[in-house]
Formats: structure tokens, C-alpha cells, sequence
């Protein structure tokens, strides 16, 4: 059994303890289940499972762990972190790099030439466009215009004029690429390491990692927005906690009266009702764990005392009666709009400043096969300006030092147009070679651009980045070992990185 406590030499007390009471309940009660078979004990997953939890925080520092629940530390960081806590806002969809952050100005010549075989280089395409008896070169319609003056600067679309004012916080990533080439896999491998549904999702690993520092929120939360546009279905497993305890799963917050489902008490149900209803659930849900010792059992008593405290902490976390008329215009007129990506980025800030770990908005609807740039227009004047004005908040308030902000979708677009080409609409494909993301904050090297593609912006021609390599790099900003950071489960240790990633020292200050 490997050692997953970061202190050398140290044993692990909750694998102990339950390694121990395996033992007991096996010989106790082998005699009655022999009849039944070995397989009913289910040895296999108590003795294979890594337990750590994550003891909730209060502002303080003091632990406030479930009552009756073993009082264990979380994993922690290997090393110093530059960043303590994560702001991703996901561009579900796809956003075209061409058109916002890859500067390609050659291809202006090259409108409506065929894709010469040699870049393309026998690249599998979907369906969606292998039907097609040409591959024709559609530049992108937009200007760019240079920001930030470390290096060559930062060149950004015209449609992100409040993100280029904050270019100097930014460090942008050409150079990234993924294997997956449709939304659902390529979503489930940016959020989780691996294609395959079933495995943790980042904010989860987060959670179980670092623990919470706030005993009256969940250490992670999802938001989410409408976009503009051919919008993918979202599944709750991109943000569920996959074989890690359920504590660590993401808490969505929604738009309207009830921001969290079921958090609501009936009405004439009292605080003091609701009260003595959990003493009475958390003494038969301790009886439960002692019989089954299923530690699922324990991680419904924590999720039942964190909704109670948010019965309180959730209504006075989504009202912004009390921000500043200035810091509400920052953000633009959708912040008033509950919902908005606007009024999700002020969230964000507000769940940063209550030290929540991890915070993942996801903006629908980047996904633009056909009608690119009128598409393209409304999703950047969505989210331009907040993303902005939460950058630069952060910065105002202390905070961007320790929050790693990260802005991306799955992957990438084609430089072909997909369907009709004329001189000013075009669509793009899915194209998982080569696709644009920024980090700011948290350490980040900030004020630059990172890696570089061919003058087609197919191909990685200069420092590539995998997804595993960019989450080593954020999980080493955030004071962890990738390799190290990993849960034993079903015989085998697992980590976000799965077998891959390698820390990419240009993305980090």
C-alpha cells in the first residue's frame, strides 16, 4: 500500500482505521456470510479505498469536522503554493482561437485556397465535415490589436477589447492540444484527465487535496450561463466527484429564489426542527457506518451539516445589495440579471473572497459550425467585460496573488470553413490540434504569450502543452506534486494527471 500521507514515513490514520475494522468485522462475521460468498463483504473496496477527507474550515483556521466523523487533516500541499484557490470559467463549445487569440495575418491571401494536404496531414475530422469535397481557408474577419508589452506582447481579437485591458495580467496559451475531437469526450477530459466518465473532476480533486477554509460553503461550486448559440449538453459527472467521497462532488448554484436545490426548508418547518431532525439522522447514519462501514455513510452526515450552514450563508452570498454602484458597473448592465455570465463572475469574486477552493463557471453555446463571426460577436460582448472586470477585481482586493483564474474551452477550431465560404460569414469545425486558453494570477507568467502554431493555425509548431501538462503546471501552482496527489481505488492509485503530464516551467512566473 503506498503512502499518501505528505509527511515521509508517516502512516495514514484513516486507512489504518478502517484496515482495522476490517479485520474485526471479517472475523465477526465470516462465519454468517460464508453462505453468502467472500464477494458480499465487499473487502475488496474497504481495503482498496484511500480515505482522507477534507475537514471543513472556518475563517479562523479552526477544523469543524462532522460530528462523530474521525478528525483527519486533508491531504495539503507538497510544497509552498503560489495560488490557494481556483477561478475556471470553461468556454463550453469550443472557442475559435483563430478568431480571438492565434493572430494569423497571412491567411488573409490565402481566402478560399484549399488546405494544403501537408498541414492537414491525413487528420482524422468529424462527420460533420468529411463529407465535404473541399477543406476552404477562411481567415478570420476580425482585427487584432497588440496588448501588454513584456516580450512581443499579447495580440487579442477586436471582439475582446475589455480583455485586452487587462493583458498584463494574462498569459496566453497557444499551444495547447487534445485527443479528443467531439464536445462530450473532449469535456469530460478537460475536466477530469481522462475521456472515460467515472473519474474526478478537477474541483473535486481540489476539495479532497487542499480541504475547505470556509466551514459555511462547499469547497467547490458550479455556475452556470446560457450562451448565444448551438449550446451542448452539460452533465453533472463534469463537475461529480467520480471514486473520491461524495463531500468532494461540486455544489451548483443556480439562478431564481432557490440558488441551491433543497436547501429550502418547508414552510413550518423551524431552524430548531431542522436541527433536532439532523441529530437524529447523524445518530442513525453513525449506527449505519458502524455496521457497514461504508464511509459514505460519514460523508452524508458532513453534507448534511454543510447545507444546514448554508442555509444561512447562501442567501447572503448571492445578494449584492451590498457592492458599490462602481463595482457593479464594472461587471456591465448583465450583472443585475441573476444568471448572466456577468453576475456569475461577481459571484465568483464573492466565493473567492469567503476562500472557496474552487469555483467553475460554465458559459454554453461557443459551439459555431455555421454563422461563426454573428455567433462569435454575441458570445464575446457575453462575457467580455466580466471576465475583465473579475480580473481586475481580484487584483483590487488582494486577491489574484493567490487565485488561479483559467479561461478555456475543450478544444480548438478549423482554419477550413465548414459549409458555405464567403467573404463575411464562415463556420469551423471541431479541431483538437492546436486551441488558444489564458491562466492569470496565482503565480502565472503573466503579460506573456506561450507556444506557437503553423501559419494555418493547425499544427503545434513551438512548446506544446497536452491537458495533462497544463494540469500538472496548475496543480504545481497550487503546491502540489501531480504524480503524489493520488487516491487508491479498485487496486489501483489514481490522480488527475493519469499516467502523463509534465509541469511546463514557461506558464509559471
Amino acid at each position: 500500500m503506498p503512502n499518501h500521507d505528505p509527511r515521509p514515513g508517516a502512516a495514514d490514520p484513516m486507512e489504518e482505521y478502517l484496515l482495522n475494522l476490517t479485520r474485526r468485522r471479517f472475523f465477526g462475521q465470516a462465519a454468517a456470510s460464508i453462505g453468502a460468498g467472500l464477494g458480499g463483504l465487499a473487502l475488496g473496496g474497504l481495503l482498496g479505498r484511500h480515505a482522507h477527507a477534507a475537514t471543513p474550515r472556518a475563517a479562523d483556521g479552526v477544523a469543524m469536522p462532522a460530528p462523530g466523523a474521525p478528525v483527519l487533516p486533508p491531504v495539503g500541499p507538497h510544497f509552498a503554493p503560489r495560488a490557494k484557490r481556483v477561478i475556471y470559467l470553461h468556454m463550453e463549445g469550443a472557442p475559435s482561437q483563430i478568431d480571438l487569440f492565434d493572430h494569423k495575418p497571412g491567411l488573409a491571401a490565402r481566402f478560399n485556397e484549399e488546405l494544403p494536404d501537408s498541414v492537414r496531414n491525413g487528420q482524422r475530422i468529424t462527420t460533420m465535415t468529411s463529407g465535404q469535397d473541399r477543406f476552404p481557408v477562411a481567415p478570420s474577419i476580425f482585427r487584432f490589436q497588440r496588448h501588454a508589452n513584456r516580450q512581443d506582447g499579447i495580440m487579442l481579437s477586436e471582439l475582446l477589447p475589455h480583455t485586452g485591458s487587462v493583458a498584463r495580467e494574462l498569459c496566453v496559451v497557444h499551444s495547447l492540444h487534445t485527443q479528443a475531437i467531439n464536445h462530450e469526450p473532449g469535456i469530460t477530459f478537460f475536466q477530469t484527465g481522462s475521456e472515460q466518465p467515472g473519474r474526478a473532476s478537477f474541483g473535486s480533486w481540489m476539495s479532497y487535496g487542499l480541504g475547505s477554509m470556509n466551514a459555511n460553503l462547499p469547497a467547490f461550486v458550479v455556475m452556470i450561463t446560457q450562451g448565444a448559440g448551438n449550446m451542448q449538453a452539460l452533465s453533472a459527472r463534469f463537475w461529480g466527484s467520480g471514486f473520491l467521497p461524495s463531500e468532494h462532488q461540486g455544489c451548483r448554484i443556480r439562478a431564481g429564489r432557490d440558488a441551491v436545490l433543497h436547501l429550502r426548508d418547508p414552510d413550518g418547518v423551524t431552524r430548531e426542527d431542522r436541527r433536532r431532525m439532523l441529530d437524529l439522522l447523524g445518530r442513525i447514519n453513525e449506527e449505519e457506518f458502524e455496521r457497514s462501514l461504508d464511509p459514505e455513510t460519514r460523508a452524508r452526515i458532513a453534507q448534511h451539516e454543510m447545507a444546514y450552514r448554508m442555509q444561512m450563508s447562501v442567501p447572503e452570498l448571492t445578494d449584492f445589495s451590498d457592492e458599490r454602484p462602481e463595482t457593479l458597473e464594472m461587471y456591465g448592465p448583465d450583472v443585475h440579471r441573476p444568471g448572466s455570465f456577468a453576475a456569475n463572475c461577481l459571484l465568483a469574486r464573492r466565493l473567492a473572497e469567503r476562500d472557496v477552493r474552487f469555483v467553475q463557471i460554465y458559459m454554453r453555446g461557443w459551439d459555431q459550425h455555421n454563422n461563426l463571426p454573428g455567433e462569435l460577436r454575441a458570445q464575446c460582448l457575453a462575457v467580455d467585460q466580466a471576465q475583465a472586470a473579475l480580473v481586475r477585481d481580484l487584483r483590487m482586493r488582494g486577491l489574484l496573488d493567490d487565485t488561479l483564474v483559467l479561461w478555456s474551452g475543450e478544444f480548438g477550431r478549423t482554419v477550413y470553413s465548414q459549409g458555405q465560404l464567403t467573404a463575411g460569414n464562415y463556420g469551423r469545425d471541431h479541431h483538437p490540434r492546436c486551441f488558444s486558453a489564458w491562466m492569470a494570477g496565482g503565480g502565472c507568467n503573466a503579460g506573456t504569450s506561450y507556444g506557437k502554431t503553423d501559419d494555418f493555425s493547425y499544427n503545434v509548431v513551438e512548446n506544446p502543452v497536452e491537458v495533462h501538462d497544463l494540469h500538472a503546471t496548475l496543480l504545481h501552482l497550487l503546491g502540489f506534486d501531480h504524480a503524489r496527489l493520488t487516491y487508491r481505488f479498485q487496486g489501483r492509485d489514481y490522480r488527475l494527471t493519469d499516467v502523463k503530464g509534465k509541469v511546463v516551467p514557461g506558464l509559471m512566473a
